[in-house]
């Protein structure tokens, strides 16, 4: 991971789940990179064993995508992990991106390969399979063989670089460290690798990266319905005033105002793929002022809350639990949350600490998931099976780390304000990069014309560039 809050709200525009914001493209608050023209490229299947580990006599297929339109003899395969969403989604990389764009400088084999669990043809029969199946890729690239090449690329006799953004970040970055022998690069762009149980520094940098004017409507309207909420006499008034009297929960209607905000993630370098959702939710909010308006409620709100209120009117509460029990192949959106619920956590305490903590945020997972025959969902994700793999402090040679400046994902990336290690060293070896004024892998996506992108997007694409030749250079001298 896009992924966050409203983890439990069904209106998709101002309340997206958290699993849409984790994976950004597929977001319903977001533009999706597929808006752009893309080149059509071959897609074929790899097969796999449902289970690395015991002989089910089970197969499924691994769809990929291959752009060799640079490829000559002896250039490298450069690897983009799907993540948590279609692999056609992520074409524009193949085409104008970061697979593109090193494929091109490499000579090398542009590759997109899907996630297990995602797009055309996602493990169903064992959602538990998930945590014990990291050999899956690299059972891919060991063994694959390119209809459009004749030459053996496998690894590692041909050098493979491993680029993931968000989710497929941290995916990238583990793949060096359990892979080191075959994956011989991995750039982790965004890449959240220290799972964690509370996520509230996500809304914290949107709070300090904003425009001051809209964080302090934000923080007027949150402060004012914290205290119309806390008083009895006007409790039920506010809930009414939001257009939800039906509501029982406070946290039901606190964690709706996570939407707006949220919506930052979704903010773009390229206008034909960035959404203005949070310009226009602050334009909505309007400025600081005193001004206050009576409600028909017969309580009086600063401008701020009143314009909140404008803003979320269509969303509603999270008690019932069937609405999360559908089990059909449609319901795609339970497979990241199953990956939350179980290992990655990032549940939101979000600006309303007191109404939206923890166990409020965590509650779709025994709503969504309850106990079956074969497996139980714990009671917290086990967020160490994440991070014993390295979390903030993750680090190998060849392991690039991308984050954004201003991506509120930062929080749990290496680069995080709270990151033992957010000041390390920059080398060639192990590059760690921030862009400034970058939300979420901004990295990735690219334009035909590069000389048409942003000053720090040409930057770090061509940073980029050099230390992956770099890597190359080092593989050559050694075979």
């Amino acid at each position: 991971m896009n992924l966050k809050l409203n983890l439990v709200s069904l209106v998709p525009i101002l309340c997206a789940s958290r699993l849409d914001r984790l994976n950004g493209v597929s977001s319903p608050t977001a533009t999706p990179v597929s808006k752009r023209q893309t080149t059509s490229f071959p897609v074929f299947n790899f097969t796999q064993p449902l289970d690395h580990f015991t002989d089910t006599g089970f197969t499924w297929n691994q769809r990929y995508f291959v752009n060799s339109r640079h490829y000559k003899p002896g250039g490298p395969v450069i690897v983009l992990d799907g993540g948590e969403t279609s692999v056609t989604d992520r074409l524009p990389y193949l085409d104008t991106g970061i697979v593109d764009i090193l494929a091109n400088a490499t000579n090398g084999l542009g590759v997109i390969l899907e996630h297990r669990y995602y797009g055309a043809f996602f493990v169903t029969s064992q959602y538990r399979i998930y945590s014990k199946q990291p050999p899956t890729p690299a059972n891919f690239i060991t063994n694959v063989k390119f209809a459009e090449i004749p030459e053996d690329l496998t690894a590692p006799h041909t050098p493979w670089i491993y680029y993931g953004g968000s989710y497929a970040g941290a995916r990238s970055a583990h793949m060096k460290v359990l892979y080191p022998d075959i994956v011989f690069g991995s750039i982790a762009s965004s890449g959240v690798t220290e799972a964690a149980i509370s996520n509230w520094g996500y809304y914290d940098i949107i709070r300090r990266a904003a425009p001051a004017n809209c964080s302090a409507q934000f923080i007027t309207a949150v402060k004012e319905v914290d205290n119309l909420l806390s008083n009895p006499e006007t409790n039920s008034k506010v809930k009414s005033f939001f257009g939800m009297p039906g509501l029982t929960l406070d946290a039901d209607l606190t964690s709706f105002f996570a939407g707006p905000l949220g919506a930052w993630q979704s903010k773009n370098w390229d206008p034909a793929v960035n959404s203005n959702s949070f310009s226009n939710n602050c334009a909505a909010m309007g400025n600081p002022s005193n001004a206050t308006i009576a409600t028909f409620q017969g309580f009086i709100v600063n401008n701020a809350t009143w314009n909140l209120a404008t803003i979320v009117n269509k969303c509603f509460g999270t008690l019932n639990d069937t609405d999360f029990q559908q089990t059909d192949l449609s319901q795609t959106g339970r497979l990241w949350q199953f990956q939350v619920c179980t290992q990655w956590g990032f549940f939101d305490v979000t600006c309303y600490p007191k109404f939206v903590d923890v166990e409020y945020s965590s509650k779709i997972c025994k709503q969504a998931y309850p106990p079956g025959e074969f497996f139980q969902v714990p009671a917290l994700p086990n967020i160490e099976d994440v991070n014993k793999l390295g979390g903030f402090n993750i680090a190998h040679d060849r392991l690039a780390i991308i984050d954004g400046e201003v991506d509120p994902w930062r929080f749990d990336c290496p680069h995080s304000f709270i990151s033992p290690t957010e000041f390390r060293e920059d080398t060639p070896l192990r590059p760690f990069k921030l862009i400034p004024n970058a939300v979420h892998h901004y990295d990735e996506n690219g334009l035909a014309d590069h000389t048409q992108e942003p000053p720090e997007i040409q930057a770090i694409h061509q940073q980029e560039v050099n230390f992956v030749k770099g890597w190359l250079a080092d593989f050559k001298q050694r075979h």
